[in-house]
């Protein structure tokens, strides 16, 4: 009997010990399904599944795997839009000036060259956006969508075109304000024919603020220079102009501080259900397609190329104009910043078009403020570091031409409704720009080393 109970407890135990010994399995295979490196690998695999990179960091698969990642980027940013045929004008820019030299092609093939490289810049700038948050990325939007109008700027200032700086960076400014909105107003009403579309007024006072106030900083050098009352002739002028630029700085860093931290979004729209309904079409429509690090990749390589292709574009600016008999000033002023302005014109369009204004506004209105309240003034203190006289005397003309711009512009604004009359009416008074600076004959530079 009592062996008969050892042999029993015996097999009792054994019978625990297996049971223990597959629980313990079980719990080996359930960690091992929890471990660092199968955790490691789902995220990797994920990553690439979701956005056709791996995240920075991980070593998944070797060359095949990045070479696909690569193939994947190079399809998705170069081979996806249409537009991207005119890259191959970059190349017959090169070609052309060694073989012929003419400059009117030169410069022509240079600007149709520049056209997809500004709008790819937009797209990988978005795309990039998309990692950082709205405010961040409308930052960036604003900042690349003009990287183009300051790169042609930088190079025609180091050849010492002060004048082809002045009037690019005038006609960015004029193009935003009447062009792009005016044709965000007008797709969009066109598309929205039934009803008002509305956008945040405040916001576009801000800016409409900014934008007084760099005409302020215009303004005083240029009634300074035309009433001969500097105290120091060709001095005074030169040296309010950097004084103003340095505050002007200042001002637009007030502002980014004041977008980035006293304010969550500062394109709040007039509703807390169009806000919510705006943010679920945006997470509903909006998903990256290149990964975060392949943006920034993408924006360095169409930064170098657009810096290439500008400076074939500026030193065939003169030539041009006396091979097409045009103004300077009309290439300056008009066909410049159309080249460079087409990632906003774009954006901004497709977003009237998707009833999301205040998206619209911030990218033309935006970049405008961006451009008279940063660009400019970063222009005076580059050209102070290479010993240029570049100043904020952009001449009368073209001082009343912004003068007005702003004005009307914010009239347009002060209401915080658009429609389709609203948008061809801006576009008009942009045709009537182009048409004055088209028949304006920009003065000859004064030696200001000469008292008067």
């Amino acid at each position: 009997m009592d062996q008969k109970l050892q042999v029993a407890g015996t097999q009792s135990q054994l019978e625990m010990g297996s049971l223990a010994a597959n629980e313990s399995s079980h719990e080996f295979e359930d960690e091992s399904l929890f471990s660092p490196e199968s955790v490691i690998q789902k995220m990797q695999l994920g990553h690439i599944s979701e956005y056709g990179s791996a995240p920075g960091g991980f070593q998944p698969g070797g060359s095949k795997m990045w070479k696909n990642v690569v193939y994947k980027s190079i399809k998705t940013v170069v081979f996806s839009n249409k537009l991207n045929v005119l890259i191959a004008f970059g190349p017959l820019t090169m070609l052309v000036h060694i073989l012929t030299g003419h400059n009117g092609s030169v410069f022509l093939l240079s600007l149709l060259g520049i056209i997809p490289l500004a709008e790819r810049l937009g797209y990988a700038t978005e795309q990039l956006a998309m990692y950082t948050g709205p405010t961040v990325g409308g930052l960036l939007n604003a900042t690349f969508g003009n990287a183009t109008e300051l790169i042609i700027a930088i190079y025609a200032l180091r050849n010492g075109m002060i004048r082809v700086v002045q009037l690019s960076l005038l006609g960015s400014i004029l193009s935003n304000m009447l062009l792009v909105l005016g044709c965000a107003f007008f797709c969009g009403g066109l598309v929205f024919y039934r009803k008002e579309q509305v956008f945040n007024k405040a916001s576009a006072i801000v800016n409409s603020g900014l934008l007084l106030m760099a005409v302020m900083g215009l303004l005083f050098p240029a009634v300074l220079h035309f009433t001969h009352t500097e105290v120091h002739y060709g001095k005074s002028e030169l040296a309010l102009s950097r004084f103003s630029s340095c505050i002007m700085l200042g001002v637009y860093a007030a502002y980014l501080f004041f977008q980035l931290k006293s304010r969550k979004d500062p394109y709040i729209p007039l509703s807390e259900d169009e806000s919510q309904n705006r943010e679920n079409e945006g997470d509903n429509d909006e998903t990256p397609e290149i990964g975060k690090w392949e943006s920034v990749i993408w924006l360095l390589i169409m930064t170098a190329w657009i810096s290439v292709l500008s400076e074939y574009l500026v030193d065939a600016i003169e030539g041009t104009s006396h091979a097409w008999n045009i103004p300077i000033a009309f290439i300056g002023v008009i066909l410049l910043p159309i080249v460079g302005n087409a990632a906003e014109h774009a954006g901004a369009i497709m977003f009237a078009m998707k009833d999301k204004l205040d998206i619209s506004l911030g990218v033309a209105i935006g970049s405008s403020t961006q451009i008279s309240m940063f660009g400019i003034p970063f222009c005076v203190v580059v050209g102070w570091i290479m010993g240029k006289p570049m100043d904020l005397n952009f001449q009368l003309f073209e001082t009343a031409t912004l003068f007005i711009t702003v004005i009307v512009v914010a009239f347009f604004l002060q209401e915080g409704s658009s429609n389709y009359f609203k948008g061809l009416m801006l576009i008009l008074c942009y045709v009537i720009v182009a048409a004055s600076f088209f028949v304006h004959e920009d003065p000859p530079p004064e030696d200001k080393s000469l008292t008067p």
